[in-house]
């Protein structure tokens, strides 16, 4: 065996096509592209992205622009001016605003409650809702009302939480704080007074 004897595998290798080399080799003339046409020219045809000339996909599909939470919570908003109006004593709930019209429509999809900072705020009230902003706390504690927080959607009383300014039972301190407040312990042992040596010989 010599270098130039050996071959590459049997099918590892086709040769080319050989085109425009007369009829009897199957490819002449038109050399298999057909007759006119834009891909029957040199150097012509049709981009991956072309429809036949409708609009294409890449166009008429809306853009997305900017970034839209999948997970974020909607709530159905008020106002405290559309509450100005509400006697002191009163206890505003989510049933009763939706009960006297003031949420749109929540049939299909409930939403949490959250009230706003616009208007003034009613006074002597007691507010239930899901969200508060921080102007409408503090424009219902400056006329005497309370505004409650409550989860959802259950509706259970919430205590606080750490966006909201609202007044929460005293808690009981930390265990470091406790342990920092209280005395510290003497690490000596009450050791009873030796008895006197005269005692002791006797």
């Amino acid at each position: 065996m010599k270098l130039h004897d050996p071959r590459p595998n049997k099918g590892s290798h086709t040769p080319s096509r050989r085109l425009g080399r007369g009829h009897g080799s199957g490819r002449g003339k038109t050399a298999g592209r057909g007759t006119k046409g834009q891909k029957s020219r040199a150097g012509g045809g049709i981009p991956a992205w072309f429809e036949g000339g409708q609009t294409p996909i890449h166009i008429r599909t809306p853009k997305l622009h900017g970034f839209k939470n999948r997970f974020r919570v909607e709530y159905a908003a008020i106002n405290l001016a559309r509450l100005s109006d509400v006697a002191p004593g009163t206890l505003i709930t989510p049933e009763v605003l939706r009960h006297d019209g003031l949420l749109r429509d929540q049939k299909t999809r409930p939403q949490p409650v959250k009230i706003l900072g616009g208007g003034d705020a009613p006074r002597g009230v007691t507010i239930h809702a899901h969200a508060f902003t921080q102007s409408a706390v503090e424009k219902l504690e400056s006329v005497g009302s309370v505004a409650q927080l409550i989860s959802w959607p259950d509706g259970a009383p919430v205590e606080r939480t750490p966006e909201m300014a609202i007044e929460a039972p005293a808690s009981e301190p930390a265990p470091e704080e406790a342990a920092a407040a209280a005395p510290e312990a003497s690490n000596e042992t009450d050791v009873p007074p030796a008895a006197d040596e005269s005692e002791s010989e006797s």
